[in-house]
């Protein structure tokens, strides 16, 4: 083998281990995001666990994600997005552990049911939507100090169900707030960027 070939071999070599050290690095990384929000989950679930019932609050991982369901009875009255005062208990136990994590962004999603609604306050289930998840922004903002380029505020409307609409049953899961803790992008960035990637 002539000691050009030789040569081409050893950098090729050299450039797979580099590819495999920064595919180590993203997966170590994917691995960490995983740990810790899971560890974020169990503390959620232990701080909300006091006078909550089960059926009230729903906490899972899901991939880099913690996503907490809390229900419509529990947060608003029927029809309205004025929060109830043991939503305000609740929000301000999740406030806690948010506040603990500077590296995190809370993205808050408003649910409805399908049954229409029009009044002098609402438009439609998407206004009710999208105002239920910028009253709990507010609250955890100008009540518990979240800090406000933390938080992000979406209405779902009566879209995105998780069952039918066409029960009481069906409605009343539908109708819901989803709380979402996330690293923060640009966490992640650096490692993404194939710019970054080892040559």
């Amino acid at each position: 083998m002539s000691q050009s070939a030789s040569d081409n071999i050893k950098q090729t070599l050299s450039q797979l281990e580099q590819k495999d050290k920064y595919i180590h690095l993203l997966q170590m990384a994917r691995t960490r995001a995983d740990s810790i929000n899971l560890a974020l989950a169990v503390n959620l679930k232990s701080v909300l666990k006091d006078g909550i019932e089960d059926q009230d609050v729903d906490i899972k991982v899901d991939k880099t994600v913690v996503f907490i369901n809390l229900s419509d009875k529990m947060l608003f009255q029927s029809g309205s997005s004025t929060l109830t005062p043991r939503a305000q208990e609740v929000l301000g136990k999740i406030a806690k552990i948010v506040e603990s994590r500077p590296d995190v962004e809370v993205l808050v999603e408003g649910y409805t049911d399908n049954v229409p609604i029009k009044n002098a306050c609402m438009e439609d289930n998407w206004d009710l939507s999208v105002k239920r998840s910028t009253s709990v922004v507010r609250v955890l903002q100008k009540n518990y100090g979240i800090n406000p380029n933390k938080l992000i505020a979406a209405g779902r409307g009566e879209y995105n169900t998780l069952a039918p609409n066409d029960t009481a049953e069906g409605r009343a899961t539908n109708r819901r707030t989803r709380i979402i803790i996330m690293p923060k992008l640009d966490q992640f960035y650096d490692l993404l960027n194939p710019n970054q990637a080892p040559k």
